[in-house]
């Protein structure tokens, strides 16, 4: 009975919801197929990285991972929050703030990863800091189970290998 209340709550249901507007839209703007990736957001002290990986070893999948997020990652560094807008609506938290970034407040550098790609988020502005871990529980919340909270980079980065962006 516990289970059937839970599922039936308006906030369960009002989430579900979302989450679904959120993966329609997000499959208009991300090329790869959302159910065979996951995307992990992990909040640093300077940041925060965002990584999408595929779930099966997809080749087919890691490049388009790939692509899409060395674009991102070049529209971000311009200033061009578009992208998230058309998923999550122009209101996500976090994006006006990070709208406001002058440039090099927000060093933003893509790399690939063995089964998709990340993008690290680097600030030394409390109110970006701020604004990219509103952004990332935002991103968390909307893709539920897509999504999945990541460690530290300090522990991340020590065991993957990839090409880098220069600084």
């Amino acid at each position: 009975m516990l289970a059937t209340a839970i599922l039936s709550s308006p906030a369960v249901a009002d989430d579900t919801a979302r989450q679904m507007e959120v993966s329609r839209y997000g499959a208009e703007v991300m090329p790869f197929s959302l159910a065979a990736t996951t995307h992990i957001f992990a909040k640093t002290a300077d940041g925060g990285i965002q990584q999408v990986v595929t779930k099966h070893h997809d080749p087919k999948q890691v490049a388009l991972i790939r692509g899409h997020l060395a674009g991102v990652a070049r529209e971000f560094s311009a200033g061009d929050f578009e992208a998230p807008e058309q998923i999550h609506g122009n209101d996500m938290p976090g994006l006006a703030a990070l709208r406001t970034a002058k440039p090099g407040e927000l060093k933003i550098h893509y790399r690939d990863l063995p089964d998709g790609g990340e993008i690290v988020y680097r600030t030394q502005e409390s109110r970006l800091i701020a604004a990219l871990h509103e952004w990332f529980d935002a991103q968390l919340s909307d893709h539920g189970h897509d999504a999945m909270a990541g460690h530290d980079s300090s522990t991340m980065h020590h065991h993957q290998k990839g090409t880098s962006t220069a600084e």
